[in-house]
């Protein structure tokens, strides 16, 4: 069964539901995507047929990240209320959730794809965070991709905002594994097969047990630093130049204020 919105698209066959970012042409995350995701992911919370979830991109890119726009200082505080909804709606899923990446896979797109519990990537997919070049940071990745890649890593990413490719995610356990692209979803259609075999309680128990440390402290850790942007950085004058820049395609000027 395949069903269409308007920044989506759902494809649930058996107990594997496949959700498409459709926002071409690099699927970038806008607050009308965040409300669908949400609704799509809480309306398969409810289904006892589906026990595994893949989230991937249509076309050639997974997903460019989080509307610029949609930063801005009348925007940001319901945009992270939104997207970090969404964050907390796969990180507390019942589901198994997969990212299947290629292309793009930047900013709010990569934090998709961190918190879900397994993920594929063609190996030339470009990943990167780089929220830091418009004056902000990735609040996400901020409170849980210390946890994935160590702490010296993370920072490194985040505070460069350098991008590596797919090959490289994989080597630093950003992703489960990077497979040469053609090979990309054959290697994710095994996986699925193979964790459709097995009871969907069993596999639902086994990931909260997985996360039973690790759930607690992201909660806390997303909530403060969620709390630092806007309270602190959404009130500097060059978390706003960054902005402003970036959508006037200008170069920032920095005062440090």
């Amino acid at each position: 069964m395949t069903s269409t919105l308007s920044t989506l698209i759902v494809d649930i066959q058996q107990s594997v539901a496949q959700i498409f970012l459709n926002n071409p042409p690099l699927n970038v995350i806008t607050p009308a995507m965040m409300d669908e995701l949400l609704q799509v992911l809480t309306e398969i919370e409810k289904n006892a047929e589906i026990s595994i979830v893949c989230l991937t991109g249509k076309r050639k890119s997974f997903s460019a990240g989080v509307s610029i726009a949609a930063h801005s200082p009348g925007n940001v505080e319901m945009m992270l209320g939104k997207f970090h909804a969404v964050i907390r709606a796969l990180m507390g899923s019942r589901k198994i959730t997969l990212a299947k990446v290629r292309g793009n896979c930047l900013g709010g797109g990569a934090e998709l794809a961190m918190v879900c519990d397994l993920s594929y990537t063609g190996k030339k997919a470009r990943w990167a965070f780089p929220e830091i070049s418009l004056g902000c940071y990735p609040p996400v990745a901020c409170a849980a991709l210390s946890s994935l890649i160590g702490q010296k890593l993370a920072s490194e990413l985040i505070l460069t905002g350098r991008t590596i490719s797919g090959a490289d995610a994989g080597n630093i356990g950003l992703v489960t594994q990077a497979v040469p692209d053609y090979k990309l979803d054959t290697t994710v259609q095994a996986v699925l097969a193979r964790l459709a075999r097995y009871s969907s309680s069993s596999l639902s128990i086994t990931k909260r047990a997985i996360y039973s440390w690790d759930a607690m402290h992201f909660d806390k850790g997303l909530a403060r630093t969620e709390r630092i942007y806007l309270d602190e950085l959404m009130k500097t004058a060059d978390a706003q130049e960054g902005i402003n820049a970036f959508m006037q395609k200008r170069e920032p000027r920095w005062t440090g204020k």
